[in-house]
């Protein structure tokens, strides 16, 4: 088995380049989505959020309001660093659980979006970093996702920078171009990853 970690800033593309590579026949295994799974109604990672936060962040369905608890977060580090110490235990033991799943032969790629933040590199045989400009990223986040040019230069700032990525990557995407640009990155970056499975 290839352990992969995939990384990229927010707005970088990174998840595109996860759906392409799990097209080429990775397992993909996404922290975001794994995330957003163990804080779900009913699950015990909500109930402790709840209990960190208080029922502001939730919406009137019983759900997680994201954006008002991201607002949060994100303007205090401290408020961060308490989200993640309920949350990233959770995602471990589900991502251990996918790992114990996947066949032995398998090229498995961990979407991580905060890899470099979290000094997590060394964890995997190989680093992909996908890389935009920050300009690209913020138009991005700004047109794509409705953000608001405060909230979204928020969320960059809160995570790593470009070079800090970069220096810990074995692989780097540049997604600053064109879809075709991307797919012809990934398709190399497979047959890479297939002859290091192969070694």
């Amino acid at each position: 088995m290839l352990k992969v970690g995939l990384t990229g800033g927010i707005g970088s593309g990174k998840s595109e380049v996860a759906r392409r590579l799990a097209e080429h026949g990775a397992v993909v295994i996404d922290a975001d989505r794994i995330a957003r799974e163990v804080v779900e109604p009913g699950t015990p990672g909500l109930a402790a959020v709840v209990a960190e936060f208080g029922a502001d962040v939730l919406l009137p369905s019983g759900a997680l309001d994201r954006e008002r608890l991201g607002r949060i977060v994100f303007a205090d580090p401290e408020r961060l660093a308490a989200l993640n110490a309920i949350v990233h235990p959770l995602v471990a033991e589900r991502t251990k659980r996918l790992m114990d799943e996947a066949p032995d032969d398998a090229v498995v790629v961990h979407d991580v979006p905060l890899l470099a933040e979290n000094g997590l590199a060394s964890q995997y045989d190989e680093v992909v970093v996908v890389d935009a400009p920050e300009d690209v990223q913020l138009d991005r986040l700004v047109a794509r996702r409705g953000m608001t040019e405060e909230d979204a230069r928020a969320r960059m700032s809160a995570q790593a920078s470009r070079e800090g990525r970069r220096a810990v990557a074995t692989h780097v995407i540049d997604n600053s171009g064109s879809l075709d640009a991307l797919k012809a990155q990934v398709d190399a970056l497979w047959y890479a990853l297939t002859r290091r499975q192969g070694d």
